[in-house]
């Protein structure tokens, strides 16, 4: 699904601003926010941190 940074940022509560320095870098998520954007987004956060893992290693 196609997501305006406006769109997403009112499914979580959030400002605008927020969602824009998540995509550039400038604000790293917590676990919780990670799991909240997985929900709102429908994806499986394991299988994102499974993918993340295996680059690590």
């Amino acid at each position: 699904m196609g997501w305006t940074q406006t769109d997403l940022a009112k499914r979580i509560g959030e400002y605008q601003s927020f969602v824009a320095r998540l995509e550039s870098g400038q604000r790293r998520l917590d676990v919780i926010e990670f799991l909240e954007l997985a929900t709102v987004m429908q994806f499986d956060p394991c299988h994102i941190l499974r993918k993340v893992q295996s680059v690590k290693e």
